[in-house]
């Protein structure tokens, strides 16, 4: 476990995973709640990363420094997921959900 992962950080990723889950009976489209939660997810780091700041203006000198952060802390991460569904593909497939 990395620095950054406590031990509720699963738990609390799993929650917000069942709540996409409960939102496709409702919307039954897996890409707009998969957009949706990625939509939450900018908003709410932006407003995270905001809280940092004294200034608009500072938030802007570290706009770049920011995007390659998240950029990069995503790109991570889907790659984890991704080979973890490549490595249990039957398994995670067999019942449908996240």
């Amino acid at each position: 476990m990395s620095q950054a992962t406590d031990n509720d950080f699963y738990d609390r990723a799993d929650a917000h995973i069942n709540l996409s889950n409960e939102q496709l009976g409702a919307c039954d489209n897996p890409g707009a709640v998969s957009a949706s939660m990625m939509f939450a997810a900018t908003r709410f780091n932006t407003w995270v990363s905001a809280r940092g700041f004294k200034s608009s203006e500072e938030m802007a000198q570290a706009r770049e420094q920011m995007l390659k952060y998240f950029c990069e802390q995503y790109q991570m991460m889907l790659e984890d997921n991704l080979d973890d569904y490549i490595n249990n593909f039957d398994h995670y497939m067999a019942g449908q959900q996240t």
